[in-house]
């Protein structure tokens, strides 16, 4: 029986007895191989903050295989919350973009505040209230925070960079666009497709593969941005000549 307060356009228990969402739960383990390879490839390069930030992509890919494998209320929440707390930590390494602290301890005693409420309206409604609640709370900051990468990127002139930043944000607003074509399309994609011999082409589980390649390149252009600030001289990699990756003058 499930609990949660959505179900997506992926039929329960098509494919498994013991998994309902086979796919969106498979191509969840994406977010987690982002976050791995971000800590695995710059544990020694990045501060807490942003090796913090690619444990929380983990964290939310582990969430997201809990919440669409059962589609329990409870599990919905291991996913959701920690998309909240990723996005304020995102805001708050945005903000704080000095080599020195920009603002003082008011600020992140302000975002804990707002994870503090957040995490309240999320946990504690049910129903299309809490689907629309999360997604407001979410949303607001997750394009907060784009609008500031874009800034970034705006200012920053080398090459690899501004490329990463194209690739990433390309990536990143096809994600929302599967994301909303899921959501808004489910009759057609799930039942019309089908009637006509075309599979369901799971723009959700889509969504969960663009979106980590898409918030993996814009950490890159963060964290090229941030070691810069420092005044550490980044360059950017690339492994396999596909995955992107920074080095410092300190860390070759």
């Amino acid at each position: 029986m499930t609990t949660a307060t959505v179900d997506w356009c992926e039929t329960n228990y098509a494919h498994s007895h013991y998994i309902c969402e086979l796919f969106n739960s498979v191509s969840s383990l994406a977010m987690v191989l982002a976050g791995v390879l971000g800590i695995a490839l710059h544990h020694r390069v990045l501060e807490r903050r942003l090796l913090l930030a690619f444990a929380l992509v983990s964290v939310v890919g582990l969430g997201s295989i809990a919440f669409h494998a059962t589609l329990l209320f409870q599990h919905q929440m291991l996913d959701e919350l920690p998309m909240l707390y990723l996005a304020l930590l995102m805001v708050y390494i945005l903000m704080e973009n000095r080599p020195e602290r920009r603002f003082g301890l008011w600020f992140p005693l302000v975002l804990f505040g707002y994870a503090v409420l957040s995490t309240w309206l999320t946990a504690f409604f049910r129903g299309r209230l809490q689907f629309f609640l999360f997604q407001t709370s979410f949303a607001s900051l997750e394009f907060f925070a784009l609008a500031r990468v874009y800034l970034i990127h705006r200012r920053n002139q080398e090459v690899k960079a501004r490329r990463v930043f194209q690739v990433g944000m390309g990536a990143y607003a096809l994600a929302i666009v599967l994301w909303m074509s899921d959501t808004r399309f489910c009759a057609t994609l799930n039942e019309t497709l089908p009637a006509h011999g075309l599979p369901n082409p799971q723009f959700h589980a889509w969504w969960h593969v663009l979106v980590s390649c898409g918030f993996y390149a814009l950490l890159m252009v963060i964290a090229h941005d941030r070691l810069r600030t420092l005044g550490q001289a980044p360059r950017l990699h690339f492994a396999a000549g596909v995955l992107p990756f920074v080095r410092s003058t300190e860390h070759p």
